[in-house]
């Protein structure tokens, strides 16, 4: 039974009176999935992959969407191991299967039996551009990433004030560790969450640590999952921004432990969970006061064992050394005998040292010391004498030598020496200029001669005796018939001057025959030709 017989059922009429027609809502439904199914029948759809979800069965339930709708898709257990591409989150596909409905929730969907990919999908490519972004600007660096204080006075939370998370982050942190938490409320979904969540961040930074509303020792940036147009404010450039300029470390927490976005990469920390953020701020009271106690009592028992042990090794110390009085009981000894032999050897000493002085009292008489003094001044005036007697001889042999050098030094000596210098200069001139005068002649002979010789040797002297130099139009001689052309320009050199010429003929005779020359006419000379 089609739709259309559905519709004209009269059984289904509850009312005589009126004309609509009544339906179970089992009849509407499967009359409806069979409309589907016979309108569309096999299809291939392009479409960006959204959720995606893997339940114990076996089946995988996703979503096929574009910038405008989004269709749902099942992908049975027995396809979904055969498939050649597993589905992945962003990633664009064509899917290739049927279109039908699922009665059980009123919703229609695609069943797939084949997946390929058709490039990446449109919002995780601008996801990894934008990740690629700020990744080159630092934002993601591990140097800048803080650590979070052991034990924080007061949380600050930025996420929606009436979802489960915050909930659930409050729950945990009572039972770990009670403290004060601030809320920022935000809207974590939606084209205004990023700029609600990074004016958080912002703001929870602004507050003075001695203000009326104290500022916070951590941040935790939480929301549940969801898919990643859900989670898209938390990539948006302005809250990855805000997590990295932030100075109070930060804890992201947003989405489940397989979810990711940006503002985890710029965090100091990301927690898997929100519940896992509330355990990551803070310790657990009861675990830490355990720790002190423990700690204490090891300390308490270190201390004691500590004593104990420097006790007993004081006391072995001490029974090892010797007694005080032993000590210095030989010290003792030896210093009674020293000073015992002390006095004997100042005794020997004295007196040996008086009879010495004695022995030389004997020997200082006045009497003696009178005979050595006279005796000294006696040698003393021989010396002298002697040295008196030294230097007059002395003078008088200089003052002898200054007397002879004197008398030759005389002007008339000085005089007759100027003399006889100037006549030997003299005549030292006159050989010069005798000897100068005999090379002048000997090089102008020598001259002369050779340019008698380059005079013989020139051919200006062969050209007055009849001959000719032939040049071509660039200076150079001509010394061959062959190489002057018909109509070349020639230069021919006489002895009294040059002409200009034009060579009617030339090259060497092909025939072979030797030219002919011409007797000169008697009484001319004969032209013998150029020497070159």
């Amino acid at each position: 039974m089609t739709s259309f017989d559905l519709l004209k059922k009269e059984s289904f009429v509850a009312d005589s009176t009126s004309n609509v027609a009544e339906f179970s809502v089992s009849e509407i439904s499967f009359s409806i999935k069979r409309t589907m199914e016979d309108a569309f029948g096999y299809v291939r759809v392009r479409g960006e992959l959204g959720r995606i979800s893997r339940p114990g069965s076996g089946h995988i339930y996703l979503d096929l969407k574009d910038d405008r709708a989004v269709l749902s898709g099942v992908i049975w257990r027995g396809v979904a191991s055969k498939l050649k591409i597993q589905p992945e989150q962003g990633l664009e596909v064509i899917a290739t299967g049927k279109i039908t409905t699922f009665p059980g929730q009123s919703k229609y969907q695609m069943v797939i039996d084949a997946l390929e990919p058709a490039g990446a999908g449109a919002l995780m490519a601008l996801l990894e551009e934008r990740k690629k972004k700020l990744a080159a600007e630092g934002l993601f660096a591990e140097e800048r990433k803080r650590r979070l204080p052991p034990l924080p006075k007061v949380i600050g939370v930025v996420t929606s004030p009436t979802g489960a998370v915050i909930r659930d982050i409050l729950h945990r942190i009572d039972d770990r560790f009670p403290l004060h938490v601030l809320v920022w409320p935000v809207r974590v979904q939606g084209e205004t969450s990023g700029a609600e969540v990074a004016n958080g961040i912002r703001g929870f930074n602004t507050l003075d640590p001695d203000g009326p509303i104290p500022r916070p020792d951590v941040l935790i940036v939480a929301r549940g999952g969801g898919s990643i147009e859900d989670l898209w404010g938390f990539n948006e450039e302005a809250v990855v921004r805000a997590a990295a300029d932030s100075q109070i470390p930060l804890i992201s927490a947003v989405g489940h432990e397989t979810d990711w976005t940006l503002i985890d990469l710029a965090a100091d920390v990301r927690a898997p969970t929100p519940t896992g953020a509330a355990e990551i701020a803070v310790p657990v009271k009861a675990e830490l006061m355990a720790m002190v106690d423990d700690r204490s009592r090891r300390l308490n028992s270190g201390l004691v064992r500590f004593v104990t042990s420097r006790r007993t090794e004081l006391r072995a110390a001490s029974a090892a050394l010797p007694a005080p009085q032993d000590l210095l009981a030989l010290p003792r000894q030896k210093f009674d005998t020293l000073a015992s032999s002390l006095e004997r050897s100042l005794i020997v000493s004295t007196r040996t040292h008086r009879t010495y002085f004695q022995n030389l009292t004997g020997r200082l008489s006045p009497i003696l010391l009178t005979r050595l003094s006279s005796k000294a001044r006696q040698d003393l005036d021989q010396v002298s004498e002697r040295q008196k007697r030294a230097l007059t001889v002395a003078f008088a042999q200089k003052r002898q030598a200054y007397a002879a050098v004197a008398v030759r030094l005389t002007p008339a000596r000085l005089t007759q020496q100027a003399t006889l210098g100037k006549e030997r200069l003299t005549g030292l001139a006159e050989r010069l200029d005798r000897a100068y005068l005999a090379r002048l002649t000997q090089e102008k002979a020598r001259v002369d001669g050779l340019q008698k010789l380059l005079k013989s040797l020139s051919y200006k002297d062969v050209l007055a005796r009849g001959y000719a130099v032939v040049r071509d139009d660039s200076g150079q001689p001509v010394r061959s018939a062959a190489a002057v052309s018909s109509g070349a320009a020639l230069s021919i050199e006489l002895a009294d001057g040059s002409i200009d010429a034009v060579a009617t003929s030339g090259g060497p005779d092909t025939r072979g025959a030797k030219p002919k020359r011409k007797k000169p006419d008697a009484g001319k000379p004969v032209d013998q030709g150029s020497l070159f």
